[in-house]
């Protein structure tokens, strides 16, 4: 992503400051704050279109998350989920641009829909998945009206933020492996290179190719490195397919064609398909730790990305604050729900509007922009259909290796920041589960400060969330003691 120096503002200037802009300027330009944040229509266009460009590729990657079968047997069409993507997105980016008036925008979050597909939907069914993201975004609205959020944030020890962001990282990595074929159940070991121990089929060459080809153009700065990728890995796929005679039995049954025109009515299948209920089958205790991961799938990326956007764009006083934070967060906090009644998954703001800002995106003007471009995305779902599931994959493994940029931050001379913080990384992706994770380095965390005599350092926060999460990994002894399995 681009980062271009801007020009200095006035600090104040801003929603919410009790400032009245002056006579004579537009009706857009007073909405959204244009002139005072030193701002043009312009700019905002470009900033907008630079932001959707650069996140563009979630319409084709979270298909490929929640491609898998729910414990009924039963999967999600690809189409139906592409235009719940996009909707989602192009409301939730609109309401952040109208209400928080700020230049982030949102779309289904890879962590979210990487926990839904390996905790939530193995045990219950897609509806009541996506129950599980209306309960999360509702929970994470209410810590926000109540202020708890900031609180909770706080609380939790800055390493283990770090390793969250990190394990979620190599977790969607691995999945992105997994999904491309590049890796698969072993027959010697857990897992091994490809079906068979090795690497064969076109597919996965395409994975490879794309791979590559994204992480030069990110190595040469190329804005959109992820979407260029992707698109000439289809291309490539779609032309090799052609003239190899490449068939459905090739690639997997997912052949990259274009059937019938590049135009179609949005399919809102997914739409208002949620269940609460019938969690009776998992517990209590799972049901409140399904939601608790969700939130922290969602909840800690938000405010930084917020915060460290808003200062890219100049928004933020001398003290760092932003105008409108409280209502950028409840925006955040509703994209969970928004996107469970679309049947998208939860919804967050994408660290990609930095891109925007880079290109002069100051007002929620440029939100606006980036909405309406996933608002027409609803009429285009047969092309992003041409693009294979292998090679959106890639994108899956680059966006991993960018989130495991935090280990620089990590004390690593530190063992008891160090320890909590690998077994985080590290039982994530070998667990298959983002709970596993974030519980071992909790345990481990508190643990290893009261062995050195630091007991009352993690705090009660802490050691509370240390007792749930013992009760947690203990919970299948723990229910055939008492006689309930």
């Amino acid at each position: 992503m681009t980062h271009q120096s801007t020009p200095p503002r006035p600090a104040a200037a801003g929603p919410g400051d009790g400032s009245r802009p002056p006579a004579g300027r537009s009706r857009l330009d007073r909405y959204f704050h244009l002139t005072d944040r030193g701002s043009t229509l312009a700019r905002e266009v470009r900033g907008g279109t630079t932001t959707f460009m650069a996140m563009a590729y979630i319409l084709l990657l979270n298909p490929v998350l929640l491609s898998g079968p729910d414990a009924a047997g039963h999967t999600l069409g690809r189409t139906a989920v592409i235009t719940a993507t996009a909707a989602a997105a192009a409301l939730t980016t609109l309401l952040m641009g109208f209400i928080g008036k700020v230049p982030l925008a949102l779309a289904a979050g890879l962590n979210v829909s990487a926990a839904l597909t390996a905790q939530v939907v193995p045990r219950l069914t897609w509806p009541q998945a996506m129950g599980m993201c209306v309960m999360y975004g509702a929970v994470i609205m209410l810590l926000v009206v109540t202020g708890l959020r900031e609180k909770i944030m706080n609380a939790i020890p800055l390493p283990l933020k770090h390793a969250i962001t990190m394990g979620i990282g190599m977790f969607v990595a691995l999945i992105g492996l997994v999904k491309a074929g590049f890796v698969g159940k072993g027959t010697g070991g857990p897992v091994q290179l490809g079906a068979t121990g090795e690497l064969t089929g076109w597919p996965v060459l395409f994975f490879a190719v794309t791979l590559l080809l994204i992480f030069m153009l990110q190595a040469r700065a190329v804005p959109g490195a992820i979407l260029i990728g992707i698109v000439v890995g289809t291309l490539l796929s779609v032309a090799v397919t052609r003239l190899g005679g490449l068939t459905d039995r090739d690639w997997g049954g997912t052949t990259p064609a274009l059937h019938g025109g590049a135009v179609s009515m949005p399919d809102f299948a997914l739409l208002g398909h949620v269940e609460f209920g019938g969690w009776d089958r998992i517990g209590a205790i799972s049901v409140g730790m399904i939601v608790f991961t969700l939130v922290l799938a969602g909840f800690f990326d938000a405010m930084a990305t917020i915060i460290g956007v808003g200062t890219e764009a100049g928004l933020t006083d001398a003290r760092g604050r932003l105008p409108g934070l409280s209502r950028a967060l409840f925006i955040d906090g509703a994209g969970g729900a928004i996107g469970g009644v679309a049947g998208a998954s939860g919804q967050t703001v994408f660290i990609e509007s930095a891109t925007g800002a880079g290109e002069g995106a100051r007002t929620g003007l440029s939100s606006v922009v980036t909405g309406g471009f996933f608002a027409a995305c609803l009429f285009f779902t047969p092309v992003t259909r041409l693009v294979p599931a292998q090679v959106a994959a890639a994108a899956l493994v680059v966006i991993g290796s960018m989130m495991m940029g935090t280990a620089k931050h990590v004390d690593w001379g530190d063992r008891s920041a160090a320890v909590p913080v690998f077994l985080t990384v590290a039982l994530m992706p070998f667990t298959y589960s983002i709970t596993a994770g974030v519980g071992a380095g909790v345990i481990a965390y508190t643990a290893i400060r009261a062995a050195r005599g630091k007991w009352r350092e993690p705090g009660g926060f802490m050691w509370g969330l240390s007792v749930i999460f013992l009760v947690y990994f203990a919970l299948g002894p723990i229910e055939r003691w008492l006689g309930v399995i």
